[in-house]
Order: structure tokens, then C-alpha cells, then sequence
């Protein structure tokens, strides 16, 4: 297969037995997995908790009422509302049943995640420093709020690397909402290696007839003159290396050969004519529709069953400053059937144990209304104090509720979780410790943590 495969081969043995990379860490599991992959269901633009995961039934009697000055306590709120001459109350206009053997409160926006209440972990008390959109998703993806941190997901492949040769080990889907149009800041630095060695960024894959750019051979060209081409290619770049010694450039032989090898791999993984009738169904109708969140998350399954690391769905429009209740509906209905479906699927499947499935934003929503309040229209602004997502298998606790919120939503009262507890609790489940899970980089060793988090170790089973 040429120097290249040769190359990438050596790249794959120092992965798989725990050889020590350039930036001076072990690779490999640092004690024995319960997970061994991750398929992030990301909602961008900062989902309400008090819609969706956070049951707060004595907001009705406060409806329209100034939030009161011992729950702000002078904490502060976003120059979107400044200007507002009140902070008016604005209690959920949608109902709320307690779901599973454990009586798991979830929204009614959610029927279909109600019925996995028995699978998942919820997490009220989520919270991050974040305010905005930007540094907010670059903080629960990367571990801080400045640009030019790597990924969770490539600290994931650097860390254990990949089970399958022929995918990459990290890929990236981005579907497209049935209302919202703002991007939440949805750049490639979030799924880009920062400072590591570019092998380990993701790989975003497009709906459509071409999923990779640039993947296909150009007229003309057969698979065994792309063989030949790649091969003479390979000694040039050796060539470069033996002068230079730059690890870029072993990079992009391994990346020439995984390109060669996915020709033949990505159209069998993004063709969906062999699902049967009962899997479309189970996931929704526009699951049959290229791009949509629903097709996203089978073709997650998909990239399960082929060994893919780390799996990150994008789903944007989150954002209701204005209009909520209208929006959040069709944005639930987007989401909530394949967010369910996926669970069901893998645990019928037998992947649920060893896949652990998130779902959440970068932050949530006030308490209060941003605008016009009414008792069917209402905005909420960004809310990073507390907020909730959900996750399971993997090795996390099924059918349980962690952390408690004060009546308002506004305050954590019970087992906060940071950003850096949560991704530090991730890397767990896959058996790596966060804290030795490093790389040198100008002058000092940087982890996805810095010099935080804690592993929440009660969620886990």
C-alpha cells in the first residue's frame, strides 16, 4: 500500500498499545472503559430548561411578577435586558409529567424522551461562565472560552485513537432546523485540533451526493492511478520529512491514505436504502431526508456500529429571545422522536452499554421574560448559572435525576456540575483519567480541563 499506509500503520500500532506520542503522554485507556465511543447530540443556541428538563410548578403563582431581589441576588444578566424596566416572571406554558419508575420530570414537548426516561440521566444543574453564544460553545467544546483550544473530540481520538482504518475516528454532522436561522457560532474551530496535530481534527460530513469535499477521484483518474499517484506522492513527502522533521507531514500521509480508503467506505456508511420501513419509522418520518436531525442521528447508529469515536451533531436554532413558545415546538418536534429513537436503537442493538449519548446546549434560559410576557408569548434571554441536559448509556446511571434548582430555575441548590465536571465525567467513561490526558504546547502541558473539574462520580453506575 506504499510508504503512506506503512506509515499510518505505525500510527495505529503506538495507538493501540499504548505508545508514547510526541507531546509526552501515554496513549491508550488509562483504566477500563465503560464507554468506547461518544455520540454528542448538540443543541446550539441554549435550549430552556424550564420547557424541556427543569419542572418548576410555582412559577403560575408568580406570573408577571418582578423576580425577586433574594433570588437575583445582584448576579448579572445580559445587556439584552438591561434596558428592561422589569424582570417579569415567565412560567412554562407547557406541561410537565413525571415519567419512568423513578418519576423522571420531563417536559410534555418531549413525548418520545419521556418514554426512555428508564435510559437516561438528567442534569439540572449544569452551569458555565459563558454569557454568549461564541465563547459558550467554545467552552463546553473545548474546554475554554478563547479560540484555538482542541476539541472534545479530538482530545478523544488523540487520546485512544481510532477502531476503524478506513473512517475517520471523529466525525461531524450539522442538520438543518425547521426554524431558526442563526449559526450560534457553529465555526470548524469547534471541531478543529487546536494545537495538536491536525490528524485528530473532525471530519464534517455533507448531505448530499458528496458527503467529503474533494474525496472523489477527478475525471479520468482510476483507483489504480490514484494508487500509483499517492504512492510516488508518499516518497516525496518522506522525502520532506527525512530533511525537515515536521509532524505535519506524516499528518498528511495518513491523511492521503485514509482519504484512499474512505472512497470506499463513506457510500456504503451514507447510503440509508438498506434501512428497513420499521427504522425509519422508529426514527420519524424525515428521517428519509438528507441533512435533517433525523437522518443525522440514524447515521449516527450507523457510525456506531463502524467503530467511529467520537460522534458530534449539530442542531441550531435554539436561540427564542422572542416567540418561544412557538419555536421551541417545532424545534422539539425536530429533535425529540430521534433523539429517543437513537437510544432505543443502540440498546436494541446491544451498542447502548458501550456508547454514551449526549444531549444538550451550551447554556439555558431565564426565568424571566425578554419583551413582551404574556400567558402565550414570551422570550427568554441566555442563561449559564444552571442548566440541564440528559445522558446515557456508557456506563451512566439509568432513570435518575442529578442536581436541583431553587424554584426559579436561577440557582443551583443541589450537586453542581461545571463544564469541566461534565467533560471531565466523559473522558471517564471511556477509561481516561482528565487529568493525565495532556500535550505540551508553548512551554507547558494543556489537558481539555486546564486545572479544573471533577469527575461526578454519582451519575456514573
Amino acid at each position: 500500500m506504499g510508504l503512506g499506509a506503512a506509515a499510518l500503520s505505525q500510527l495505529l500500532g503506538g495507538l493501540a498499545s499504548g505508545a508514547v506520542s510526541a507531546g509526552g503522554n501515554t496513549l491508550g485507556a488509562h483504566f477500563a472503559p465503560r464507554a468506547k465511543r461518544v455520540i454528542f447530540l448538540f443543541q446550539s443556541g441554549g435550549p430552556s430548561q424550564l420547557e424541556l428538563l427543569d419542572y418548576k410548578p410555582q412559577l403560575k403563582a408568580h406570573f408577571d411578577k418582578d423576580l425577586p431581589d433574594s433570588i437575583r441576588m445582584g448576579q448579572r444578566i445580559t445587556g439584552m435586558v438591561t434596558g428592561q424596566a422589569r424582570l417579569p416572571v415567565a412560567p412554562s406554558k407547557f406541561g410537565f409529567k413525571q415519567c419512568g419508575k423513578a418519576g423522571t420530570w420531563i417536559g410534555d414537548l418531549l413525548p418520545h424522551t419521556q418514554k426512555i426516561a428508564d435510559d437516561i440521566c438528567v442534569i439540572n444543574s449544569l452551569n458555565t461562565e459563558a454569557i454568549n453564544h461564541d465563547p459558550a460553545i467554545t467552552f463546553i467544546q473545548t474546554g475554554s472560552q478563547q479560540p484555538g483550544r482542541p476539541s472534545l473530540g479530538s482530545w478523544v481520538d488523540y487520546g485512544l485513537g481510532s477502531e476503524n482504518s478506513n473512517i475517520p475516528s471523529f466525525i461531524v454532522l450539522i442538520s438543518t432546523p425547521s426554524t431558526g436561522t442563526g449559526d450560534q457560532g457553529l465555526l470548524s474551530r469547534l471541531w478543529g485540533s487546536g494545537f495538536l496535530p491536525s490528524r485528530h481534527q473532525g471530519v464534517k460530513l455533507r448531505s448530499g451526493s458528496e458527503a467529503v469535499l474533494y474525496l472523489n477521484d477527478p475525471a479520468g483518474m482510476n483507483r489504480e492511478a490514484r494508487r500509483q499517484w499517492l504512492d510516488t506522492l508518499g516518497k516525496l513527502n518522506h522525502q520532506q520529512y527525512q530533511a525537515t522533521h515536521d509532524p505535519e507531514i506524516e499528518t498528511r500521509i495518513a491523511q492521503y491514505e485514509m482519504a484512499y480508503r474512505m472512497q470506499r467506505s463513506m457510500p456504503n456508511l451514507m447510503d440509508l436504502s438498506g434501512e428497513n420501513e420499521a427504522t425509519f419509522k422508529l426514527y420519524g418520518d424525515s428521517a428519509k431526508q438528507p441533512g435533517s436531525f433525523a437522518a443525522n442521528c440514524l447515521l449516527a447508529r450507523r457510525m456506531a456500529e463502524r467503530g467511529v469515536r467520537f460522534i458530534q451533531l449539530y442542531h441550531r436554532g435554539w436561540d427564542h429571545h422572542g416567540s418561544l413558545p412557538e419555536r421551541i415546538e417545532v424545534l422539539s418536534r425536530d429533535v425529540d422522536q430521534a433523539s429517543a429513537a437513537l437510544v432505543q436503537d443502540l440498546k436494541q442493538r446491544g451498542l447502548l452499554e458501550d456508547t454514551l449519548v449526549v444531549w444538550g446546549g451550551e447554556f439555558g434560559r431565564t426565568v424571566y421574560s425578554q419583551g413582551h410576557l404574556s400567558a402565550d408569548n414570551y422570550g427568554r434571554d441566555h442563561y449559564g448559572k444552571c442548566f440541564s441536559i440528559w445522558m446515557a448509556g456508557g456506563g451512566v446511571k439509568p432513570g435518575i435525576t442529578f442536581g436541583k434548582t431553587d424554584d426559579f430555575s436561577f440557582n443551583i441548590v443541589e450537586n453542581p456540575v461545571h463544564i469541566h465536571d461534565l467533560q471531565a465525567t466523559i473522558l471517564h467513561t471511556l477509561g481516561i483519567d482528565h487529568t493525565k490526558l495532556t500535550y505540551r504546547f508553548q512551554g507547558r502541558q494543556f489537558r481539555l480541563t486546564d486545572v479544573h473539574g471533577e469527575v461526578v462520580k454519582a451519575v456514573l453506575a
